[in-house]
């Protein structure tokens, strides 16, 4: 069975999480002299230059450190600096900088910033957590769970870099340290989240199914709406071949919008496994799962195609339920628009474009088409040819990758459509030989006619 990739979706470490052990700021002494004050963000261009005449230069690179954080802040830092001279307050400055950076995702600006407030207060714990955090960023994850595994060393009750830690032992694939942090992690704190969900990764990677669902049970226990984790918890159940636990979940899921479980939604109804057999409502779900670029869906509906149109040795019965189920999808779809009038049997992207909705309605075709309506597949070659006067350009590229995919599968009317774009370059360089090829292989009447206008060099 094709799985979806299970990789973490909510493990990666929040800059927050290195402010979860804060201790107070430092407080200018009664009588302190004013220290150097906040310089605005115009500021910056000076006191780079300083700090590249002189390196050396404390005094510059606080003001330069102030002016930054200003343009993060979006505000002065004057008044919360005034007389901040002592190393602890400038340290504190280095930090807040160094954690506006990470939150901007500039993780290399913000090392530099936070190991400047390191030189100054060595045992500040949450710079040395954001420093570890920044590290992981910059994709240097030995030196992150170097420097975070320091403060867990003295201080292994900081939650935010023990995090970032099991983190980083993801990232490396090392499975067994990976859990043994998450595992402590979830013991510390029962209800933190992101560890439950990472440590479900780790024990299915790890071959623990039962541990996988035990973790993943108890993030949904926290949050219902984690959709990822239900979807993953969906997918452990049917590992485990416990098919009617697993299709609630995976339902749910795919009702949230998750494209990977509609696309196993639509599986259970196909197979009958947890719901009874239905296959409409399986091509309802994958036609939803391909939308979203899934591509067992695509080869699912694609299968079903061929099953429909009686290629290879299929069973009548066979046969005709796949027929009927792209039928019943395509009737379905007239729900979904229930302020549109229908006149007789024309499609529902038809009548959308009778009331004016263009791009509705071209979307609407290629669903239809795709569900082996040739009437849409009709509309679709004119409206690829003619366009719609200010709405849609002829030649439309939606509309000639729809029918490049159907001739691909051997559709006779796109094969033909395709086959005369080409003959007569109709949005694609003219390519007659390729144009006959497509003829050739496609036995209907209007192929062979076509065929010998092409051979009579009247394309």
């Amino acid at each position: 069975m094709d799985q979806p990739d299970l990789r973490p979706g909510t493990e990666r470490p929040h800059a927050e999480q290195a402010q979860t052990e804060r201790t107070p700021a430092a407080h200018p002494r009664a009588g302190q002299p004013p220290a150097n004050e906040a310089s605005p963000p115009q500021d910056i261009a000076p006191s780079r230059n300083a700090v590249r005449l002189d390196p050396r230069d404390a005094d510059a690179r606080y003001r330069l450190a102030l002016a930054l954080l200003a343009r993060e802040r979006g505000r002065n830092e004057g008044d919360r600096e005034r007389g901040a001279g002592t190393p602890e307050a400038r340290a504190r400055t280095y930090l807040d900088l160094g954690q506006a950076l990470i939150a901007r995702g500039d993780m290399a600006e913000a090392a530099s910033w936070l190991r400047e407030a390191l030189s100054l207060e060595p045992d500040l714990i949450q710079a040395r957590s954001s420093l570890g955090l920044a590290l992981y960023g910059m994709g240097d994850l030995d030196a992150a769970v170097e420097e975070l595994r320091g403060i867990l060393r003295t201080r292994p009750d900081v939650v935010g870099a023990r995090l970032t830690v099991a983190t980083a032992l993801v990232a490396k694939q090392d499975w067994p340290a990976a859990r043994a942090e998450l595992e402590a992690l979830v013991e510390m704190q029962p209800d933190l989240l992101q560890a439950h969900y990472s440590l479900g990764v780790v024990r299915y990677t790890l071959g623990d199914l039962d541990g996988a669902l035990e973790a993943y049970r108890r993030v949904l226990a926290i949050d219902p709406q984690h959709h990822d984790a239900r979807y993953n918890l969906a997918l452990m159940l049917k590992l485990a071949r416990r098919d009617a636990e697993a299709t609630p979940e995976f339902l749910a899921a795919a009702r949230a919008g998750l494209s990977r479980a509609e696309y196993f939604a639509g599986a259970a109804y196909a197979g009958g496994l947890g719901v009874e057999r239905n296959l409409a409502l399986a091509v309802a779900w994958w036609f939803r799962a391909a939308e979203q670029g899934v591509p067992q869906a695509e080869e699912a509906l694609a299968q079903l195609r061929q099953a429909a149109l009686g290629r290879g040795r299929r069973a009548p019965a066979e046969r005709q339920a796949a027929g009927q189920a792209f039928r019943n999808y395509r009737m379905e779809l007239w729900k979904e628009f229930p302020d549109v009038a229908r006149d007789g049997d024309e499609p529902v992207g038809a009548a959308l474009l009778r009331q004016g909705r263009v791009g509705e309605g071209v979307a609407v075709l290629i669903r239809e088409a795709s569900a082996l309506s040739e009437p849409a597949q009709r509309f679709l070659e004119a409206l690829y040819e003619q366009g719609v006067e200010g709405q849609l350009a002829a030649y439309d590229e939606r509309i000639l990758g729809y029918f490049k995919s159907a001739a691909a599968e051997g559709q006779l009317r796109p094969r033909i459509g395709l086959a005369r774009f080409y003959a007569r370059g109709l949005g694609v360089d003219k390519d007659v030989a390729r144009a006959v090829s497509l003829l050739k292989a496609t036995p209907h009447e209007d192929a062979q006619r076509l065929l010998k206008e092409l051979s009579a060099g009247t394309p």
